[in-house]
């Protein structure tokens, strides 16, 4: 009698590169919306989360791309500029002439 092929995953056909591609696709991820760790891959880019049943594009294999990462904390960035921009304002306010507001700059 044969004996049975031993079950390997990608590892075998293409090395140790694919595997950790693998292993963080098959992960399951914190989800944004509620925090539990259940969201899940269901296709290429398509995540799944089992708790809010909330579904959102993401990364390939992983949940985020690094690329989202450093966009999201640009943005971040520049809604606090714009708030400390605002409050700024608040404090020097700007003349109003025939109900209009003109700009100056601030000393």
């Amino acid at each position: 009698m044969a004996k049975c092929t031993k079950k390997v995953r990608i590892v075998s056909k293409y090395g140790t590169y694919f595997r950790k591609i693998e292993i963080s696709q098959r992960a399951k991820y914190t989800c944004s919306f509620y925090g539990k760790t259940k969201m899940k891959r269901r296709a290429v880019s398509i995540w799944h989360c089992g708790s809010c049943m909330k579904t959102v594009a993401g990364g390939a294999w992983t949940y985020t791309t690094t690329s989202a990462v450093t966009v999201k904390s640009a943005v971040r960035r520049l809604k606090e500029l714009k708030d400390q921009q605002k409050c700024c304002c608040l404090e020097h306010p700007q003349p109003a002439i025939n109900g209009l507001i003109y700009a100056t700059k601030i000393k």
